[in-house]
């Protein structure tokens, strides 16, 4: 007797390919569920292995368009960025993921899901929040948190041994001595050899971006076009190319960010479940978008608006980061910021170069930067004399704060 359905999150690697088979030998019926959110992979042959390994059913989703248009861009707009550096690329991929697998859980009348996430990361925490949030009734299979099966399999050599014992194909050796997680936005890199905090990364880690000192001598040069604070047109000022639709924008951003190595960072950041780990990660698109953004959201937005919604773009990191994409409070910050968004209109030229982004100019029909009253050659309508007055009421505190140390130092 079958003990349930479960739809297995399958990448067709060696870790859920050996899950698929041990969850047959609970007595699992297993559907895999394979999401294409851009990472590069032969789908058909995940396919093949999966309905070869016993696979009851497989889904190959193309989640593409989605993945850019209802998460990367909501990214854009909040100029979400993790612990100052890290631009969400795992972690924005995750409920683009596991909303996908609930609902075929629910259309399959599937009583379970499961994963192939570590007891120590994140993303066991990302996926299984969005599953209950959606799927309140559901029941997780969390393979790596079950003793029985971590015990059994305390690493890749065991792994190995265990596909090769139930015929299931892996390659011969490690495609590489560190672990990646690739999709439209990023690639990251960890664990392996990354481990150890002091050692560089390899030359040959990176996979989107070429080494800066190896990129063009000749830069490219952009104009990207904004609709509440969304890309809508990218144009090659020198090619005349242009691109107009999400998917195609955010990759032709990801080849000219590729190209002249533009988006690497190595950081140690602060995992949710309380330790801090090593990741290397190449989000070109994304980190062009991150300036341009940034500059015509300044060029357009009120000074003290902008503010709040910085500390919004903060809140909303750490709730994607955390796997709270779909909370109360998450979608609070999300309809927050995008009303924030709605004069975020223009354009924004720029260079992309050795690894840089450079800012060359913008313009706006909602701009809120006026030329005659900054000018140092023309008055407008500004009167000079009304700062005397503005400078007296703020010097008022400096000059009281002055008072009560002048006190205290005469007093000792």
């Amino acid at each position: 007797m079958s003990k349930g359905t479960v739809v297995l999150a399958y990448s067709g690697g060696l870790d859920t390919s050996c899950i698929l088979v041990w969850l047959k030998e609970q007595g699992y019926d297993v559907i895999a569920y394979l999401a294409n959110i851009g990472q590069q992979e032969d789908f058909e042959a995940a396919r093949q292995k999966a309905e070869a390994l016993g696979a009851k059913k497989v889904f190959i989703e193309d989640l593409r368009e989605e993945f850019v248009t209802a998460f990367i861009w909501m990214s854009v707009q909040a100029n979400a960025i993790y612990e100052d550096r890290y631009l969400l690329g795992t972690s924005i991929a995750r409920p683009c993921i596991a909303q996908r697998q609930v609902q075929i859980a629910k259309q399959e009348g599937a009583q379970f899901v499961s994963h192939g996430a570590t007891g120590k990361g994140n993303d066991q925490i990302r996926f299984e929040l969005t599953y209950y949030a959606i799927y309140p009734t559901v029941q997780i299979i969390a393979p790596w948190r079950i003793p029985e099966f971590y015990n059994r399999f305390k690493g890749r050599k065991d792994l190995m041994e265990y596909a090769q014992k139930n015929g299931i194909p892996v390659p011969v050796t490690p495609k590489a001595p560190w672990s990646m997680d690739a999709n439209l936005m990023h690639i990251s890199y960890e664990s392996g050899i990354l481990e150890n905090p002091k050692n560089h990364a390899p030359s040959d880690l990176f996979m989107m971006t070429k080494n800066p000192q190896d990129s063009p001598n000749t830069p490219d040069m952009l104009e990207i076009e904004f609709s509440k604070g969304v890309p809508v047109k990218v144009t090659h000022l020198t090619e005349g190319k242009s691109v107009d639709t999400a998917l195609q924008i955010f990759t032709y951003l990801n080849e000219i960010g590729g190209r002249h190595g533009v988006g690497r960072i190595d950081i140690v950041e602060n995992r949710f479940i309380g330790m801090k780990s090593r990741g290397i990660y190449e989000t070109p698109g994304g980190t062009i978008l991150f300036h341009a953004h940034l500059d015509i959201e300044t060029f357009t937005m009120d000074r003290e608006v902008r503010k709040i919604k910085q500390g919004l773009g903060v809140k909303l990191s750490e709730l994607l980061y955390n796997g709270f994409w779909y909370s109360p409070e998450c979608e609070f910050v999300r309809h927050c910021i995008t009303k924030s968004q709605e004069n975020v209109e223009g354009k924004v030229q720029l260079s992309v170069f050795k690894g840089q982004v450079y800012i060359l100019g913008r313009e706006s029909p909602k701009s809120l930067y006026n030329e005659e009253l900054v000018s140092m050659d023309i008055q407008g309508n500004y009167d000079p004399c009304d700062a005397s007055g503005f400078i007296k009421i703020n010097a008022v505190r400096l000059k009281e704060y002055n008072r009560l140390q002048s006190q205290a130092d005469s007093t000792n």
